[in-house]
């Protein structure tokens, strides 16, 4: 009897084994959680994770390794080996003196011309082998152009030209967003003139407005102010600028430091090359530039 009733031998360990909850039967609070404090590198306590960057969003424009060269007796290389990748909602400056590829670039990041090497993708999709009718497409419904020769139609009004470019990217009620824009850029008591009606620096911003009333989401201008007195050039950079907070990528070619100093990243080319690629820690605000 006495060997019957005596206790059996505790284990030497005890496992904890997962409890089914009960059904009816609020749950056990959970244990506390425990940290080495030998524990190398920051440690994700309960409900707060661990301090990292956020990861940034994919490129909207890359480059790997691009190149152009033109055939010839001396053989030009205006552009080598550039890698370049471009975001969503940046403003970018590409900064250089005359020759230095800057204008080569903004054309091959618009298709407007092929590069002799490397890669192009845009939104994922590689342009470097597209055919000419995939390429069409890309800059009449995803590029929005400001060329330094404003390229206007000298038989059509200003509304008429800012029009022209809303209609070939199909946008909703052309006309409405060619008027609004023309007033944006300070314009809107010149819709009906022609062009050659216009000042040098008129037809500049009815260029910079044609661009704009596409809503592409990307945008390249060549020297958008260089054609403007300082206070229009400021208003023209503000407009820019407003088109990042809508997500679109604006790339602006120029040798005007001031307007880098607005940027929020500087691309430096000097003889075809990439030379710097930085980002603009503290970016000046439109009122304290000058040139």
């Amino acid at each position: 009897m006495a060997a019957a009733m005596a206790a059996p031998a505790r284990p030497a360990a005890v496992t904890a084994q997962p409890r089914t909850p009960v059904p009816g039967q609020p749950r056990a609070p959970s244990a506390p959680c425990e940290v080495s404090p030998h524990a190398s590198g920051p440690v994700a306590l309960p409900g707060r994770p661990a301090n990292r960057p956020a990861p940034q969003p994919p490129p909207l424009i890359s480059l790997r390794g691009v190149g152009r060269r033109y055939a010839g007796a001396a053989g030009v290389v205006a552009l080598r080996d550039a890698t370049l990748d471009l975001r969503a909602g940046e403003f970018v400056v590409v900064l250089g003196p005359s020759g230095s590829g800057k204008t080569t670039l903004l054309n091959l990041m618009g298709a407007l011309d092929r590069p002799s090497e490397g890669q192009i993708t845009v939104a994922g999709r590689e342009l470097t082998g597209a055919p000419s009718r995939v390429l069409s497409r890309y800059r009449r419904e995803s590029v929005s152009f400001i060329f330094q020769t404003f390229n206007l139609f000298p038989g059509l009004t200003a509304l008429e030209n800012v029009q022209f470019g809303a209609d070939v990217a199909r946008r909703a009620h052309p006309r409405e967003a060619a008027r609004e824009m023309l007033q944006r850029v300070g314009l809107g008591d010149r819709l009906e003139h022609f062009p050659h009606a216009l000042s040098g620096g008129e037809q500049q911003r009815v260029a910079i407005a044609r661009a704009l009333a596409t809503g592409n989401p990307i945008v390249l201008a060549d020297e958008p102010t260089g054609e403007l007195d300082f206070r229009t050039g400021l208003q023209i950079l503000a407009l820019l600028h407003d088109q990042t907070e809508t997500g679109r990528v604006v790339v602006v070619v120029t040798h005007n430091r001031e307007i880098a100093r607005t940027a929020d990243r500087v691309v430096e080319l000097r003889s075809g090359r990439i030379v710097a690629d930085r980002a603009v820690v503290d970016r000046a605000d439109l009122e304290d530039v000058s040139w």
